[in-house]
């Protein structure tokens, strides 16, 4: 045999172990709005690397998180379920004993499921799915985990600290064991892990779930970031942006690295965990926060309006997504589950809520009707096709709630200012009794 025809031969069988599945990575960012998102049309925000996400992919102008708050909402991405499925229907507390029961154990997560079909599996970043052992990342499907499983965190320091009554405690965790890396800004410390789980050398493909912490409050960035920005700029939208800013730059680096190893066949999405906030903790003067934008929709963080839940949302796998894909059709988050898991041909879970909506990213194709329903601190909505009923609903954390129903055709009035329940009778009966008909909606007072 020729030498040539002997190495030939030789190549064959690395041939054969490359991985014919996608690398799967989902990017998760805390509180960017709407319009925190350069894609989406905000003129004022730079986010090259996610725009380029857009353009290469697709762009969701209707994908909603399944809880205008943070525990619940990535409870929904993991599992394929509404929270109060998944029995996260409530933001998490963040003690120090780190015995804050979330997920449960057995629960059949994203990441048990492509493990199962042969991935390997990382969590990065915040976690807040609940400090318990059952419920860590590492007992929920994860092989590794670098993080912290609080809500938040100082992004120098790595502590979780509040306005009184909440001890500071460090929260930064390499699997089960404490690491310290003061001084380090948080989100580059997570682009550099991202980056290093990527680069392991793997005849698997990965499943990295990034979650980033900003912009969450404590609003902090450094100067190289700020400098972007002009100086004349609102200080709380400067930050803001700044923050965001350092996450496109991380975004950035790990699709460089992507390229880098040729990792062309990598599924990416990327989503804010709910809309931006208005609390005042986040304001530099402690005011109803306005650093974040959730464009034309109304209301906030913690509200059913659709300044809560309408997210920015962007998908792009190379080798399956239509360059330039605008999908304007109602998704939720739910439905990443079951659409990664078509994809790469693994088993369907059968108790999950989304569905796998392949042909409406790819092909455009309408999904199927559906009611979608949300349910959060004795607020409750459901929407069919453009028609939303929202029971008692707030503006966002910390504000009341209107002791009404308020019904809107999202298609004629999508910021939801015109309460349609006494000009349009029937619609609202037929609304409320599909809010009645939800299996897991909380019985009002």
């Amino acid at each position: 045999m020729r030498r040539r025809d002997l190495l030939a031969g030789a190549a064959l069988p690395l041939l054969a172990q490359a991985p014919a599945k996608p690398n799967v990575l989902v990017i998760l960012t805390d509180d960017q709005g709407y319009g925190d998102l350069g894609a989406n049309g905000a003129a004022d925000v730079r986010t090259p690397n996610l725009d380029r996400l857009a353009r290469e992919g697709a762009r969701f102008t209707d994908w909603h998180s399944n809880s205008p708050v943070c525990s619940p909402s990535r409870a929904s991405v993991l599992t394929g379920k509404y929270p109060q499925h998944a029995g996260v229907p409530e933001i998490l507390a963040s003690k120090p004993t780190f015995d804050v029961p979330g997920l449960r154990a057995g629960e059949r997560t994203l990441a048990t499921e492509l493990k199962k079909a042969g991935y390997r599996t990382g969590a990065i970043g915040k976690w807040h799915l609940g400090s318990a052992p059952h419920s860590r990342p590492r007992a929920q499907g994860f092989d590794e985990f670098f993080g912290f499983y609080s809500g938040w965190i100082d992004y120098y320091s790595h502590r979780y600290y509040s306005l009184g009554g909440t001890p500071v405690f460090h929260d930064l965790w390499r699997n089960e064991v404490e690491v310290f890396e003061d001084t380090t800004y948080q989100t580059e410390m997570l682009a550099r892990e991202a980056r290093a789980f990527i680069a392991q050398p793997s005849p698997q493909p990965f499943f990295l779930y990034l979650t980033f912490g900003a912009p969450h409050y404590p609003m902090m960035a450094p100067l190289k970031y700020l400098e972007r920005f002009p100086a004349t700029m609102d200080r709380d939208r400067r930050m803001h942006l700044a923050m965001i800013a350092a996450v496109d730059d991380a975004v950035g680096s790990i699709t460089e690295t992507l390229d880098q190893r040729g990792l062309s066949n990598t599924l990416i999405f990327f989503q804010a965990d709910n809309g931006a906030t208005r609390e005042e903790r986040a304001d530099h003067l402690a005011r109803p926060y306005r650093g974040g934008s959730n464009a034309k929709w109304r209301a906030y963080k913690g509200s059913l309006f659709e300044g809560g839940h309408r997210v920015p949302a962007l998908m792009r796998w190379p080798d399956k997504i239509p360059a330039g894909r605008v999908v304007d059709a109602p998704c939720m988050a739910m439905d990443l589950m079951p659409t990664v898991l078509n994809w790469v041909g693994a088993p369907a879970v059968a108790d999950v809520d989304g569905l796998a909506l392949g042909d409406t990213i790819v092909k455009g194709q309408a999904p199927p009707s559906r009611t979608l329903y949300w349910d959060y601190a004795g607020q409750r909505a459901a929407r069919r096709d453009h028609w939303k009923l929202i029971d008692q609903p707030n503006e966002g954390l910390g504000t009341p709630r209107l002791k009404e129903q308020w019904l809107v055709d999202l298609r004629e009035d999508p910021t939801e200012q015109r309460n349609r329940v006494a000009d349009a009778p029937e619609v609202a009966k037929q609304m409320q009794a599909e809010l009645a008909r939800w299996p897991y909606g909380a019985k009002q007072p």
